[in-house]
């Protein structure tokens, strides 16, 4: 037998009539009731719905089946908060084997395109077609019956709704207070259950979020705990906690979730292609994945849109919608109140020193996992202003993989999501900022100007989702009795967020306007012509094809004059590159001012070339004259590297790192291990011959960024203390003198994101420490190490120009 709560029964097709002679599809069954008596609870916001359903009542009856209705407090029209009927409190208080089955009417909305969904019109219109008034209800019933659907929830006996209650957190044997109360939220989840079998699992959202928290016993113990630890009145506390969930908490509704797929599919379409591009079976796996387990979406945060559009995909999928954490600061009018009912909870940036807020937000973790609800948010925690990933934050995953941890749920899976543009409309905000200027201010007027900024067309959206992470494969099974402890800096929880990092990186798919700037880029303010652009990239085309990289393109589109002169044309009419046509041939180049945005694009891939950046600059340094044991040195070189780099990029374990460069370099000579131990001249020539040569194309402009900040520190006295804002305007300064005194060769090397990274690495190295008694000698030690790095890169430059002069193939 079913139980209230559970799976919903629907029914066939009655074919009855009511009593004005409308006919009414798809009647359910009475409920399967042998001997026993049954108690409808009639959910019902109108005369009319309290009609209809007595009417399915006297239909379905067999005879001499017993039964009686109740009517419960309506779960939609609550604008007037009816009473619980004596009647239902008596039963539950006396009677035992008598059967409670929930039913309600059900008001579908219209069909468009063959999709029942609330539309734009609705807003302006009538309202909520699942929510009718009185008279629209009537007008509903006789123009369109087929929308009119009686819907029962599976019953459940008083006995079992009793003890339920009871291991719930209710009162002990005997007493049976509140316990009508709780009935009637099981009555509306049930039929919430009954009417998702009508709707489809897209609107599956959560109801009684506060009253479940607030009422459990584990919520309310560590209310009263955290009272006596902080000396304050649990009352008080309790009114914060109160406040807090309601300040935290999304609040679906279902209208809400239609509008907001219009408003989304109506924004992104006036600056995209309409078709977002996707692969249909990734979705089908993770559907079918999030049926048995919590999932946890984790995607790369590159625009304002990345949100909308991922939702969007997933409610055209069938997807429920994502819980999506978001920044307190979105919470604005009238943006906030849309975007929290259609699936966003807000949280405050800061609240470290907030027990009572944390201890709330980490139980409304808790109870979206034991919920099996599925979760968003970006794990970098801000947009990437430079185009690659940013480091991830630990805060949520501590939550999520604490709450794991004390068994809300035997797995979670963890889905990495790139969301890749051909271009995007932030990207001039991002150089202002990179250049020191403030970050804009989230409001309505902020808003209408990314609205504004959709005038124009920015190309296709890309969405791939990488392989899921199992945290009962990754951490083990929940530990018995573990107590809350969401633990930012365990290395289990680091390196998880870093595989996720990884995941991302490795199915961000590559774009012709990532290729054409990487090109253009090389050469600084120079132009080139299509088929100097072809020539640069082919060596780059033939690498993606053997390392089978992702692409959102055919590589024949590069291969191809016409190919590459219409993604030129795009970064023309996006206003990152300038053509001259007036000459023999047209010529191409990074428009003045907009290197940082040609660097945003380009710098989106650059992880796919790291290996082989490393290894380039391992085998210069191995074949230096200075070197006795150049295979020593090969290595120690390479983990310089990958330490000189880690805050900007990547890693995998040591082991697995060394793996990666070994393959990579044998993908261009299968016998390198062996020529690095023969001798020096072996060593150039397998230099010479690698193809494409990257190092100065891919990290050139990081290392040049990091020399401004080794620069600015060794000139620094090193008794003062150097603080963070100060010194980066400072490098600033300094890094638009070095560009105009062509110390540096690299336009994007001067940005404030860089800059800070530089600054987060001096202070890894110790080089903050005013303390510090060696501290002159580190700094300059630390300037000379990125000054020979850039030295070996000049060298790879070197040897990529005469290349294309053809001294050597």
């Amino acid at each position: 037998m079913g139980r209230m709560g559970q799976i919903a029964q629907t029914g066939q097709v009655q074919g009855a009539v009511a009593r004005d002679g409308t006919r009414l599809p798809e009647d359910p069954m009475w409920p399967a009731t042998p001997g026993r008596r049954v108690v409808f609870l009639v959910d019902a916001s109108s005369g009319l719905e309290a009609r209809l359903i007595e009417d399915w009542i006297a239909r379905t009856r067999p005879e001499g089946a017993a039964s009686d209705s109740i009517l419960i407090p309506a779960s939609r029209r609550r604008r007037r908060r009816n009473p619980i009927d004596t009647r239902l409190e008596d039963c539950v208080a006396t009677e035992d084997e008598t059967l409670l089955a929930p039913v309600r009417v059900a008001w579908l909305a219209p069909q468009r395109g063959g999709v029942r969904s609330a539309g734009i019109s609705d807003l302006f219109t009538l309202g909520d077609p699942r929510d009718p008034g009185r008279l629209r209800q009537s007008f509903i019933l006789r123009r369109n019956p087929d929308r009119c659907r009686i819907v029962a929830g599976d019953p459940a006996p008083v006995s079992e709704l009793r003890a339920r209650w009871r291991s719930a957190g209710g009162a002990e044997s005997g007493e049976t207070t509140g316990l009508a109360v709780f009935v009637c939220r099981q009555a509306t989840l049930a039929l919430e259950r009954a009417e998702r079998r009508l709707r489809g699992a897209r609107y599956k959202v959560p109801r009684f979020v506060h009253e479940d928290i607030l009422a459990l016993p584990s919520f309310r113990g560590g209310m009263a705990h955290l009272a006596r630890e902080l000396g304050r009145q649990p009352a008080h506390v309790s009114r914060d906690a109160a406040r807090y969930l309601r300040e935290i908490a999304a609040t679906h509704s279902t209208y809400v979730i239609d509008l907001a797929a219009h408003l989304i599919r109506w924004l992104y379409t006036r600056g995209y292609r309409e078709q977002i591009n996707y692969d249909g079976d990734e979705l089908r796996g993770i559907y079918a994945l999030a049926q048995r387990h919590p999932v946890v979406f984790l995607p790369s945060h590159k625009s304002n849109l990345d949100h909308l559009v991922l939702q969007y995909v997933l409610h055209e999928n069938g997807h429920p919608p994502n819980h999506t954490a978001g920044g307190i600061n979105m919470n604005f009018f009238p943006i906030g109140p849309l975007v929290r009912r259609s699936g966003t909870f807000f949280i405050r940036r800061t609240f470290r020193d907030n027990p009572v807020y944390k201890f709330v937000l980490s139980n409304y973790i808790d109870y979206l996992i034991g919920k099996r609800f599925s979760l968003e948010w970006y794990i970098e925690g801000g947009r990437s202003r430079s185009g690659k990933l940013l480091p991830p934050r630990f805060g949520l995953l501590a939550s999520v993989v604490d709450s794991y941890r004390r068994a809300k749920s035997d797995d979670v899976y963890l889905i990495p999501v790139s969301i890749a543009y051909d271009q995007i409309s932030d990207v001039g905000d991002y150089v202002a900022e990179q250049r020191g200027g403030k970050k804009q201010t989230e409001s309505f007027r902020w808003f209408v100007g990314i609205v504004r900024r959709m005038k124009r067309r920015y190309g296709e959206i890309h969405i791939r989702f990488g392989e899921p992470i199992s945290l009962r494969k990754s951490l083990g099974p929940p530990p018995p009795e573990a107590e809350p402890n969401p633990d930012e800096s365990s290395l289990d929880l680091q390196k998880l967020a870093f595989e996720v990092a990884v995941r991302i990186n490795r199915s961000t798919p590559i774009t012709p306007n990532s290729l054409a700037t990487l090109a253009l880029l090389e050469v600084g303010d120079r132009a080139l012509s299509v088929r100097e652009v072809r020539e640069s990239l082919d060596p780059f085309i033939d690498y993606v094809r053997r390392r089978g990289l992702p692409t959102t393109f055919p590589l024949e589109q590069l291969g191809s004059s016409q190919g590459i002169t219409a993604v030129l044309d795009t970064l023309v009419e996006g206003g990152v590159v300038e053509c001259f046509a007036e000459g023999p041939e047209a010529v191409y180049a990074i428009r003045t001012e907009q290197h940082l945005a040609a660097a945003y694009y380009r710098n989106s891939i650059l992880h796919f070339f790291l290996d082989a950046t490393i290894g380039e600059l391992a085998l210069l340094r191995a074949a230096e004259n200075d070197v006795a044991h150049p295979e020593v040195e090969f290595w120690d070189e390479a983990m310089r590297l990958r330490d000189l780099l880690k805050f900007d990029f990547f890693f995998s374990e040591k082991d697995e790192f060394k793996g990666q460069l070994r393959r990579e370099i044998a993908m261009q000579d299968p016998e390198w291990e062996k020529r690095l131990t023969s001798s020096r001249e072996d060593i150039q020539a397998l230099i010479r011959s690698l193809r494409p040569f990257a190092a100065h194309r891919m990290i050139r402009p990081f290392l040049e960024a990091y020399r401004v900040v080794a620069d600015a520190l060794e000139q620094s006295d090193p008794a003062v203390p150097v603080g963070k804002a100060a010194f980066v305007n400072e490098c600033l300064a300094l890094g638009k003198q070095y560009r105009l005194q062509r110390r540096i060769q690299s336009s994007e090397s001067v940005s404030q994101v860089l800059f800070a990274t530089a600054y987060r690495l001096a202070g890894n190295r110790g080089l903050l420490d005013e303390q510090r008694p060696d501290l002159a000698a580190a700094r300059s030690q630390f300037a000379d190490e990125i000054r020979q790095v850039i030295r070996r890169i000049d060298v790879i430059d070197a040897l990529a120009a005469a290349r294309r002069a053809g001294l050597f193939d």
